[in-house]
């Protein structure tokens, strides 16, 4: 059996508390999974529009419980782009917070719960669904295209356990929500620890509003997760003065964190009894493909750690050659149940088996060092070729970041010419001679440039695709 299967087990056990007021016990989430059942055929198609509330993790369990096919989004989606997405997969369901309901007023409601709607779309067309499949999620920093991740029910369970077990989680854990459900981190979260029966804390505020870390200590939260971004507000927001006695630990993954960065918040956990748990992972792999045991947080700053339980990384070269020698950069492919089916771009895609047999070339170029651990140097796609110097973007971005760490910035380009763009115009000269100073670069070859604010997507990813060209 699968814990989507199996959680009602945990009976009156309370399985999410919002900070709306409202709570849900395990016993209520598998009453409402049947309800759900009665109401939506087994292998419909849904868009689930999420939130960080109990109706949204109501549904996504009740979705899976049932075999019927979630594909998730984010609430606060683009009309015109939800538009598109539902054209292009016709949908028979949508399952949408109360809010929305006047933007659909024209589809059937079918019922109502825990302040969400089912309702029927009525399209024609109905795309058959493999029987494997069992989610969907967007690209990462793709949340209006239609290129879409099949994950399967085996991928989304192997990688639950996995979580479970190196994370040493428990029915007593209580995370609080810092990372949408339709972001495969945030998700993530929620499989692994219903899995284990403990409580979700669910809050739609974010980490710098009081009412999260009034929330988050009423409730006496155990853990949250962040990407880099969250990291670097937490700093601003002064964590590192808060008095958080329950806290166990923290989780941290969805790009590469600064090694200056990792670095404190291991000195932090160390000080304070606490773990600090950097992870690698990517939506292609369900979730987590990696992490860096707490108790190497500081002693490896910088490393995204070992494979997962159940998983495998190589490093192969230019040529396919598996590289052996520490120290050596290639590109970082991952073995495990937990890759997941292959992509989707059309609604005739979701009868597609298994793409890619478990494994995944991540596209991220890594090294390893003596001891095994694997060191993240950047993104294949994420270098240029300027005046014959190979150039990280990634690194450009390390560099501005250690040197201005209150300074948001981002860069891309071609190989004729580097564009690095910041948020303050009172940078604009410190950074080009800082970059051109670092990396001997001739200041012909690139060009610090001024926008309002760095695009992201609602996780606090860098949408580098949407960054002017």
């Amino acid at each position: 059996m699968c814990y989507y299967n199996e959680f009602g087990k945990y009976g009156d056990k309370v399985a999410a508390v919002s900070s709306e007021g409202i709570s849900i016990t395990y016993r209520e989430l598998e009453t409402y999974a049947k309800d759900i059942g009665e109401i939506i055929p087994t292998r419909s198609l849904v868009f689930c529009f999420c939130k960080n509330v109990v109706g949204s993790m109501a549904g996504y369990l009740s979705f899976l419980y049932n075999r019927i096919v979630p594909l998730m989004i984010d609430m606060n989606i683009d009309e015109t782009l939800a538009a598109q997405l539902m054209d292009i997969y016709q949908p028979q369901y949508l399952y949408i917070p109360k809010e929305l309901r006047a933007r659909y007023d024209g589809m059937e409601l079918v019922s109502e719960g825990y302040d969400y709607c089912v309702l029927k779309t009525g399209y024609n067309k109905v795309y058959p669904l493999h029987d494997d499949l069992a989610l969907l999620l967007t690209t990462s920093g793709s949340t209006g295209s239609p290129k879409l991740v099949r994950q399967s029910y085996r991928n989304i369970q192997s990688n639950a356990e996995a979580i479970v077990k190196y994370l040493e989680i428990d029915d007593s854990e209580r995370p609080v929500t810092t990372l949408p459900m339709n972001y495969t981190y945030g998700l993530s979260i929620v499989n692994s620890h219903v899995l284990a029966g403990a409580t979700m804390l669910l809050t739609t505020s974010t980490i710098v509003a009081k009412e999260f870390w009034d929330f988050m200590k009423a409730n006496k939260a155990t853990s949250f997760g962040g990407v880099p971004y969250t990291y670097e507000m937490l700093k601003r927001v002064r964590f590192f003065r808060m008095d958080l006695p329950d806290l166990r630990y923290m989780t941290q993954a969805g790009g590469k964190l600064a090694p200056e960065l990792h670095k404190e918040f291991a000195e932090y956990a160390m000080n304070k009894g606490k773990k600090f748990i950097v992870m690698y992972g990517q939506t292609e792999a369900t979730a987590r493909m990696a992490y860096l045991p707490a108790d190497k947080a500081l002693e490896k700053y910088g490393s995204m750690g070992i494979a997962i339980p159940g998983g495998r990384f190589d490093l192969v070269d230019v040529s396919g050659n598996i590289i052996t020698e520490p120290e050596l950069v290639g590109e970082l492919v991952y073995e495990g149940e937990n890759v997941t089916l292959g992509y989707a771009e059309c609604g005739d895609d979701l009868i597609k088996g298994d793409e890619r047999n478990g494994r995944l070339e991540t596209g991220d170029m890594a090294k390893m060092d003596k001891d095994g651990f694997f060191f993240i140097v950047g993104r294949k796609k994420r270098f240029l070729k300027l005046f014959g110097n190979r150039i990280n973007l990634d690194e450009i971005d390390r560099i501005i970041k250690k040197e201005y760490p209150d300074l948001d910035c981002a860069s891309n380009g071609t190989d004729e010419m580097m564009n690095i763009y910041i948020t303050d115009a009172d940078y604009t000269e410190k950074v080009a001679a800082l970059i051109g100073e670092r990396t001997h670069i001739n200041n012909r070859a690139f060009q610090v440039l001024v926008i309002d604010k760095i695009p992201r997507n609602e996780a606090g990813k860098t949408l580098y695709k949407e960054l002017p060209q």
